[in-house]
């Protein structure tokens, strides 16, 4: 009997090391996917936009592609910015959408209509925001194209350039600290600056909303067409560009601001759609991965083959899930109000 119990005290003792050491695993395990998802949403401490811009300049004068007189004159730079707010427009590309409107109004036989955005800058990621600026740049993008359009003047008086990334990231957080969406300020922990936290259509809701912007989010869930495409969104997007607008001529420059358009892991801009003659759609899209020498080159002239850049058929949106934000007039304060509390339980318009 005594060697039975010993037996059964050693396999208890086995059994317990064993349970010991998976959950000494487990936890291990979880607190790597833990850090991994903070490095992957930019809050692990590392720095953000100010601290990855140096590094990044110190590691081009390191390879000798940067003189140290260029990388103190462009700190100095990007100091001054920082300590303005504004962007310091050296990634920014103007005055592609009046290029597009050329073009179309002398080629492509086989569209019937194309409508543009309101005039739009493009904003391309820089060595600060490399690998999760596409949000903060999708933003830039779509506010360059409000500072322009009479309609928004009025609620934003006080503010007269594109912010820079930092101030972006305080303005969320003053979103924040208003009462708006405090789901996602917890899962921020009500802090971007200073971090290299991506931010999605709930961020740029709440901060635009902050700003008195009427504005809505719609969530488009699953694939609506053949093949896993979205030919909801895509109806939804013509809808948006041609309403209230008459569409006998063939190129429509409409004073609609572009569309924030977000998926799993990046997001991009909707500038325009096309219409061809066999009914079929196609997206026009400022993507912020696309560098400004591409973008710039496009000034030169635009063919069929660099229109590339820009055109999205359905087949090439076939994420499950895209999420929109289109800014569609001004809130009275009243109204803003009613959207801050709104905001406590988030729920986008889900179509279908």
């Amino acid at each position: 009997i005594g060697r039975n119990l010993n037996d059964l005290e050693l396999a208890q003792h086995l059994q317990n090391e064993e349970d010991r050491q998976r959950r000494t695993d487990t936890g291990r395990q979880e607190k790597d996917d833990f850090q991994k998802l903070q490095r992957q949403y930019g809050l692990d401490g590392s720095g953000g936009y100010k601290q990855q811009s140096l590094k990044a300049m110190a590691k081009e004068v390191d390879f000798g592609r940067m003189q140290p007189s260029d990388y103190h004159r462009r700190k100095a730079d990007m100091l001054e910015s920082l300590a303005l707010g504004v962007d310091d427009g050296k990634t920014k590309t103007s005055g592609i959408t009046e290029t597009l409107c050329q073009y179309y109004q002398n080629e492509c036989k086989d569209i019937k209509h194309v409508w543009l955005s309101a005039g739009v800058d493009h904003f391309h990621c820089s060595l600060g925001d490399k690998g999760w600026g596409c949000g903060y740049r999708n933003f830039q993008i779509l506010f360059s194209s409000l500072l322009r359009n009479n309609s928004y003047k009025d609620c934003l008086k006080d503010i007269s350039s594109v912010p820079c990334i930092p101030k972006i990231q305080t303005q969320i957080e003053d979103a924040w600290k208003e009462g708006f969406d405090p789901q996602g300020a917890s899962h921020f922990s009500s802090k971007l600056q200073g971090t290299k936290a991506w931010i999605g259509a709930c961020e740029i809701y709440s901060l635009l909303t902050f700003l008195r912007l009427k504005c809505q989010i719609i969530d488009f869930h699953q694939p609506t067409g053949s093949s896993g495409t979205h030919s909801r969104l895509f109806e939804w997007v013509l809808n948006y560009y041609s309403s209230g607008k008459d569409s006998n001529g063939k190129v429509m420059s409409t004073s609609k601001p572009p569309i924030y358009l977000q998926h799993q892991g990046h997001s991009r801009t909707i500038v325009g759609i096309e219409e061809r003659k066999n009914k079929s759609l196609c997206l026009l899209i400022f993507d912020p991965g696309c560098p400004s020498e591409e973008m710039q080159k496009l000034l030169k002239g635009i063919d069929g083959n660099n229109l590339k850049l820009f055109r999205r058929l359905p087949g090439g949106l076939k994420h499950k899930q895209y999420q929109i934000v289109s800014v569609e007039g001004v809130l009275t304060e009243e109204e803003k109000v009613a959207r801050r509390q709104a905001s406590q339980f988030f729920t986008a318009q889900k179509i279908p």
